[in-house]
């Protein structure tokens, strides 16, 4: 049932603080990131559309469910009701990548947090991404936030707030 989970870090600048960013990402997945872009223009901060500031991982399959095991203990097994949005999907940060168990902190790299975003779906989710024929999922096939609160919770021992 878990689709996904995303891992993303916002660093906010190009150059080292970026590669820093990358490598803290690559050495909690153990996947290699993917340098995102701004697509907003924000001259206050000195951003402007197209400069790459942040990083992220896509998981999928056992090394989705492992990370994210590793994840929810680093959030001490407990999540918000707010943290689900209404289509079952639900996401949480972490504030420092040393709170993830058996990671060591790294002086040269410093203290950073990431996002995790988790998709979750059912067989036959794919039937609206495919090429060829897509269709629409119907609402009785559809994840609801009870429902994900629920799977969440019997699955992986998530305590809901």
């Amino acid at each position: 049932m878990v689709g996904k989970v995303t891992v993303n870090m916002g660093v906010g600048q190009t150059g080292e603080e970026l590669t820093k960013g990358m490598k803290i990402i690559e050495l909690v997945t153990g996947s290699k990131p993917v340098a995102t872009s701004c697509k907003v223009k924000q001259p206050a901060w000195g951003i402007r559309e197209g400069l790459t500031i942040g990083a992220k991982v896509t998981l999928r399959g056992q090394k989705a469910i492992t990370f994210l095991e590793k994840a929810l203990v680093a959030k001490e097994k407990t999540l918000k009701k707010k943290n689900f949005d209404t289509a079952g999907n639900f996401g949480f940060g972490i504030k420092e990548y040393i709170d993830m168990p058996n990671t060591k902190y790294d002086p040269s790299l410093g203290i950073r947090g990431m996002d995790v975003l988790v998709t979750l779906k059912r067989p036959g989710f794919r039937l609206k991404a495919r090429k060829v024929r897509k269709k629409k999922i119907p609402m009785k096939h559809r994840i609801d936030k009870g429902e994900a609160i629920e799977f969440v919770s019997k699955k992986f021992g998530v305590v809901i707030k």
